[in-house]
């Protein structure tokens, strides 16, 4: 017998794994995205794919968009009343926006942003950053254990976002920290594999070390968990809101010319470990 049905609005990558775990965990999952094909894809994983906004009937919506653009058109056309889990990484700014279109509707807004990408998101490796109305956060938990292991709530609307930058600017240097690290080795003579075990096992590894290191030491990208393309979406966010509260990003900053590389050389569409490539290329290095 299946639990209370969820809307999901986006079936992208970390869409379609939320879904996925939620039908899984027995909510009845009512999904839409723009693309016909995404929809197909929730169709065989067990959910039910609608073919607009205005056709998910659910409590519980989660919002799950590729730019503030999309979340606009979204609250634009909802119009039954629920409570609005939104996902996305985007400016602050534009989720106030969408808030109050919602907020003059009747419907809730909480501003949830998550901390992992599409592989983690498979597996439920999932953390909540929770923000807003906090009766409605509550009512939410059930769903949000359905594809998370952990959530959080951070107080008022804005703290989940802002708690995102912080975790997003460590993972921007962290992954290009972890590629530094394999090419110094690999230059070096030591083969990768070893690389990932041994350093891997050390005071030096990292979530991202361990989670893209992988695809480092294979030297393949194409099976993106989070795009290059994508990515250059949050680092923008992240370096201007850095830049409103005067914070220095020196790090930060440092990482980004990788990630720029990255796009020029065509890894746009590949996945963000795609930076050791890069630096493969700076350092001389040939597999």
């Amino acid at each position: 017998m299946t639990r209370a049905t969820v809307g999901v609005i986006g079936l992208g990558i970390m869409g379609s794994a939320m879904s996925a775990n939620l039908v899984k965990a027995g909510f009845a999952v009512q999904g839409y995205d723009v693309r016909p094909a995404r929809r197909d894809d929730l169709k065989k994983a067990g959910g039910s794919p609608v073919s607009s906004v205005t056709a998910i009937e659910a409590p519980v919506v989660i919002t799950s968009l590729p730019s503030a653009e999309a979340l606009h058109s979204v609250a634009g056309e909802m119009t039954a009343k629920c409570i609005v889990v939104e996902t996305s990484t985007l400016p602050i700014e534009d989720k106030k926006k969408a808030f109050e279109t919602l907020k003059s509707k009747g419907i809730a807004l909480l501003d949830c942003p998550l901390s992992g990408t599409g592989a983690p998101a498979r597996t439920k490796d999932l953390t909540v950053y929770g923000s807003g109305d906090q009766a409605a956060f509550e009512k939410t938990k059930p769903v949000l254990e359905g594809f998370s292991r952990a959530h959080y709530y951070l107080g008022e609307f804005g703290n989940g976002s802002k708690m995102k930058y912080v975790a997003n600017l460590l993972v921007a240097i962290h992954n290009v920290a972890a590629a530094e690290a394999f090419v110094l080795g690999m230059k070096a003579g030591l083969d990768p594999e070893t690389i990932y075990k041994v350093a891997g096992d050390g005071a030096g590894a990292s979530r991202m070390f361990q989670v893209r290191g992988p695809q480092m030491v294979a030297g393949r990208y194409d099976d993106a968990t989070m795009k290059v393309e994508v990515w250059q979406k949050d680092m923008k966010i992240i370096g201007e809101y850095a830049t409103k509260l005067g914070v220095p990003t020196p790090l930060f900053t440092a990482s980004a010319p990788i990630y720029t590389a990255a796009m020029a050389q065509g890894f746009d569409k590949q996945d963000t470990a795609a930076v050791c490539a890069v630096l493969e290329a700076m350092a001389g290095l040939k597999r």
